[in-house]
């Protein structure tokens, strides 16, 4: 292919771009043009943690192929591939690697992150799938598919009333999945304002602000306020990744709820709560998402496909491989860049 690409390598707090030759794609494998990359939660707490050794990162990602290897390609569900097409894939792919989690970038083939110009989809069992999104829509395909798992995992059902903690791209979706599946009344505690305002576009019936409720016994006061018979939630979805939340969440729940466990894909310590009061008395039921898997992937996309709400407007900036780092600072507990709120954050390799 005699050509080079860039790709964002990871290390502590520091990020750098190195250039690294494209190879031709080996047989059944497909080399992807990347379009954007979402900066994931799991990204930020990785980064907040300090990354060990070297990474290229990147996990939710949409492009379109460049060049597909001898034999052709298949997508997941059987569609042929062809140059031009705009796919997304699942980062995982059951024990054979992960896509954004790569950590020998100097070894060929190089491009196994989304933050990075190209994408070599290279790995064994890798699920592909092709969309007609657009990209700001299809890139949030795979934080979508974790609002899929969380939403069947509660076993949301019509006429629940839920509770989402956390508004970010996570809870966003999860908010979307939980309404989509029939919750009637959705309660959203997050902030910044910004987010509160598309959790209101995309259905939310109430929200409760941090920045302006900072205490958690008022926040847990107006939640029941909120919810029939003043009684607590039926469902309540931590999704803010924040060790202080799961606790205040679970106070949330309702006799016999459910409290699932959404935002802690990166261990970010211990929590000390009261197991007999939050959890035994209430009879309380206990679920943990982790990840996603194929078939959410299979579910998830058509749903993104109808485009029935304003799905890419969660996309709130784009920003070049050269300011990854701005990326990460603005979601490092300010959510802004400049004077602007942000939602989610994308990183694009090419100018539109």
């Amino acid at each position: 292919m005699a050509k080079t690409g860039r790709a964002v390598i990871a290390h502590g707090q520091d990020f750098e771009i190195r250039e690294y030759p494209v190879l031709d794609p080996e047989p059944g494998k497909v080399l992807l043009r990347q379009e954007l990359a979402g900066i994931c939660g799991t990204d930020l707490h990785n980064w907040q943690n300090g990354i060990e050794g070297e990474l290229v990162l990147g996990h939710e990602n949409v492009g379109v192929i460049e060049a597909i290897g001898a034999g052709g390609a298949k997508d997941y569900i059987g569609r042929s591939l062809e140059e031009g097409d705009r796919v997304i894939f699942s980062p995982g792919t059951g024990g054979y690697g992960a896509y954004g989690f790569y950590d020998t970038p100097d070894v060929a083939p190089h491009f196994y992150g989304g933050f990075a110009d190209y994408i070599y989809l290279g790995f064994e069992n890798t699920c592909i799938l092709k969309t007609d999104c657009s990209p700001e829509v299809a890139v949030l395909t795979e934080p979508y598919t974790i609002g899929v798992h969380a939403a069947m995992r509660g076993k949301v059902q019509l006429g629940d009333t839920v509770v989402v903690q956390g508004s970010g791209a996570i809870g966003l979706v999860t908010l979307l999945c939980a309404k989509q599946m029939g919750a009637a009344n959705i309660i959203v505690v997050g902030g910044p304002a910004r987010r509160l305002e598309l959790a209101k576009e995309y259905g939310a019936d109430v929200t409760i602000n941090i920045e302006e409720v900072t205490s958690a016994e008022e926040r847990t006061e107006q939640v029941y306020w909120h919810t029939p018979l003043k009684r607590g939630a039926d469902i309540v979805f931590e999704c803010s990744g924040f060790l202080a939340a799961t606790p205040e969440g679970l106070g949330y729940v309702r006799q016999s709820g459910t409290y699932v466990e959404v935002g802690h894909f990166v261990d970010m310590g211990s929590i000390d709560f009261n197991i007999n009061q939050l959890l035994m008395r209430k009879n309380l039921t206990f679920e943990a998402v982790w990840g996603s898997t194929y078939e959410h992937f299979v579910r998830g996309l058509p749903i993104l496909e109808k485009n029935e709400f304003p799905y890419g407007d969660m996309v709130s900036h784009k920003l070049p491989l050269e300011r990854v780092g701005d990326g990460f600072h603005a979601l490092d507990g300010t959510y802004r860049l400049g004077d602007e709120q942000v939602i989610k954050i994308a990183v694009q390799a090419w100018d539109d």
